[in-house]
This record gives structure tokens, C-alpha cells and sequence, in this order.
């Protein structure tokens, strides 16, 4: 019998976990049977993309400031009128190729606003087609900007009546609920299916693998807005009672050429030989598995693998533009005993220090008390939802 097929559409504009947490599902549906097609509408981040998936990957844009603003293109220039028609006919041909079981679209209609030429054309032809598709919405925990403007949350919650069947909360009510950052909760309860959180399987343990053992590992996801973190962990590290530990910064990949090398010349300078900077690490989870403690903004994939491995950890969100997302994950987090927490605007070598040191007192920690089976019970859900569905 040919698999059900699934189109699934995400936009990245500043960060990458958009795309990772695309990834990470897209790898579940199809181990559960699915054919799976992601577009995808940010720069090309190949390590992310997984095997055995479609890829297609449409006229890239990406947000030129924290507000997201202002979109440009892959020279550098705002997109125009001509840039959206072109990526719109490229969007719908993609989806006319694959006709789809099942449409999942990232974030929107709760963010991606200013996507909205293309993704409204792409509503109308799934719901007007001879044989639609099961439509789905697929959003993170917590909403990030604009969360507290009434008029914007009534004007999300119409598009999703108006288009939408069903809507994955990938996060945990017990923890957090979808109705903390979106107040229309209530209203699509039936149509609401919390997933728990989305995160990537970690690599199998083997008895030989030691990377990251007793290290402290700074991160900062795909580096966009990363730099103030990783400088200050570096000039914290004398402050602590880790210093003669080694030091490892993972500055991502999204970190400009200028940034990454003014990190090595202070790691160089300031480090005492003890510090290491890489952009990325695919063994990343074995990292947070084997660290002494781990030191990250508090973006949705990187707390989520923290917890699952257990590791102790001082989050310092990222609170740019109007994002307050990370923020409330990790207050939240901090509240339960899970973290240490060290606020943006309080982050200094000696604030940072000070958390770094009460982390290594902790014992190991378990993210067991919060659900993390995200990706496999939302595919088995899209499963669900298209098993019926002939083609």
C-alpha cells in the first residue's frame, strides 16, 4: 500500500529552531509510515535535514532585524512584489506535485504573518481541492511577539476557524498551557491536541563515547543572537570553581564570519587553553549527556535535549525585539528546581559565574516530570488523521 503523504511547510527568518523542530518531526512521520515533504522557506541549513525526506527548497528569505521588519533575499535585498510572486507559484507548484494527505504548517496563523501571500494561496487551493487535505497547525509551547495584542490573537484565531482542522500544541499542559500565551485556548479546545514536546531522539550511548565528559558546554542554538552569551561565558570562566575544566562554545551556524573569529581571539586570550570554540556539533546530545553542566539561551530544542539528558544547566533566555517566549520556558523551568537562571538583563561574568557554580551542586536531573514524546505522538496523530483518506 503507498504511504500517506504529508507536506510540510516551515519558515526560519532569524534563528534555525523552527527548521530543527520541523526536522525532528518530519523524521517521526516518516518512521511511522508517512511520506513526508518538507518546504522549506529559510536559508539552506543542510545538517538539518533529515535523510530519507524530501526536501524542496524554495527562494530563501530571512529577517533582517530582531522585529522582523524587514525580509530580504538571498543577495541581501527587502523581497518585492516580483520576489513573492515568484516564491508563491514556487510554493504552489511544490504543493500541487505532492497533493498531499495531510498539510502542516509551522507556526502559522498564531506567527509567520508576514508570510501570509503565500500561505493564504496555499489554504484556499488545499481547501478548495477535488480531494483536500487533513489541515494542520503546528506550534511550540508558548507564542513568541505580539502575544499580548488582543486584536492580533482575534485575527489568528479567525484564520484558524476559517482554514485550519486540527492544531498541535507541541509542548505539555501540566507545564505550560497553550491558553499562557494564547487567550482564544478555549475556543478550539476540540480542535487543540497537546503533543508534548518535540525532541530530537538522542544518539545511542556507547561505552566508548566520552565527547563532552566533565566539560562545560556553552551553546547558542544557530548563533543568530548568541554572541553576548558565549563572550560572557568566557570571561565567567575564571570566576568559577570550573575553571580548570575545559570550556566548550558551540557559536552555531548562523554566527557571522566577524563574530566566530573575535570569540576564538577572546577564547585565545582569556582562556587559558582550556577553551574550545566549534560552530556545531551533531553529536550535540551526547555533549549535554556526558557535560558537567550545560549554559544555553533557553530556545525550545536546546532546553528540551538539556532536559532529556539529565544535564545540570543555567538558561539565559533571549529576550530581543518583543520575544518574551523563552523567557516564560525558562522561569517556569527555574520555579520547578529544573534550572539555574540567569535573566538577559542581568547577565554579567559574575552573575553568570555565580549560577554556573550553584548548577555543579546540583545532582544530575531528569526531564521525566515533563512530557517529551512530542514527535512520535504527533505522528502517530497525522497518521491517524489520514488513514482514511483514499488518493
Amino acid at each position: 500500500m503507498a504511504r500517506k503523504r504529508v507536506f510540510l511547510y516551515v519558515q526560519h527568518l532569524l534563528g534555525i529552531g523552527h527548521l530543527k523542530r520541523a526536522a525532528t518531526l518530519a523524521r517521526a512521520l516518516d518512521a511511522a509510515g508517512l511520506e513526508v515533504t518538507i518546504a522549506s522557506g529559510g536559508f539552506a541549513v543542510p545538517v538539518l535535514m533529515p535523510t530519507g525526506v524530501r526536501t524542496i527548497q524554495l527562494p530563501p528569505t530571512a529577517a533582517l532585524d530582531l522585529r522582523f521588519r524587514v525580509l530580504v533575499d538571498e543577495t541581501g535585498k527587502p523581497i518585492d512584489d516580483a520576489w513573492k510572486h515568484r516564491r508563491r507559484e514556487a510554493l504552489l507548484k511544490a504543493w500541487r506535485a505532492v497533493d498531499p494527505h495531510a498539510l502542516l504548517i509551522e507556526l502559522f496563523p498564531f506567527g509567520r504573518r508576514q508570510m501570509r501571500f503565500e500561505l493564504l494561496p496555499l489554504l484556499e487551493a488545499a481547501r478548495s481541492a477535488a480531494r483536500p487535505p487533513v489541515i494542520v497547525s503546528s506550534v511550540r509551547d508558548v507564542l513568541g511577539g505580539g502575544q499580548h495584542n488582543p486584536a492580533r490573537q482575534d485575527g489568528m484565531l479567525a484564520l484558524f476557524e476559517q482554514n485550519f482542522d486540527h492544531l498541535l500544541v507541541h509542548g505539555d499542559p501540566r507545564f505550560i498551557s497553550f491558553d499562557r500565551s494564547f487567550r482564544h485556548a478555549a475556543r478550539i479546545a476540540d480542535r487543540l491536541h497537546y503533543t508534548g514536546y518535540v525532541v530530537e531522539t538522542p544518539l545511542s550511548s556507547r561505552d566508548d563515547s566520552s565527547s563532552g565528559a566533565g566539560e562545560v558546554v556553552v551553546s547558542a542554538g544557530g548563533g543568530a543572537v548568541g554572541q553576548t552569551l558565549l563572550e560572557t561565558a568566557v570571561r565567567a570562566r575564571l570566576f568559577t570553581s570550573l575553571a580548570h575544566r575545559t570550556w566548550r562554545l558551540l557559536a552555531g551556524i548562523n554566527a557571522g564570519a566577524a563574530q566566530y573569529d573575535s570569540l576564538v581571539a577572546l577564547a585565545a586570550r582569556s582562556g587559558g587553553g582550556r577553551v574550545i570554540v566549534e560552530r556545531v556539533r551533531a553529536d550535540f546530545t551526547q555533549l549535554l549527556a556526558n557535560c558537567l553542566i550545560s549554559v544555553s539561551q533557553a530556545g525550545y530544542n536546546t532546553i528540551m535535549e538539556t532536559l532529556q539528558a539529565g544535564a545540570r544547566a543555567v538558561a539565559v533566555p533571549w529576550a530581543g525585539g518583543t520575544e518574551t517566549e523563552q523567557t516564560l520556558r525558562a522561569r517556569l523551568l527555574a520555579e520547578r528546581g529544573l534550572i539555574e537562571l540567569v535573566e538577559e538583563d542581568a547577565l554579567t561574568a559574575h552573575t553568570l559565574a555565580a549560577a554556573i557554580d550553584r548548577a555543579a551542586r546540583r545532582p544530575r536531573g531528569s526531564g521525566q516530570s515533563i512530557d517529551l514524546g512530542g514527535a512520535q505522538r504527533s505522528a502517530a496523530l497525522v497518521a491517524q488523521w489520514t488513514s482514511g483518506l483514499d488518493r
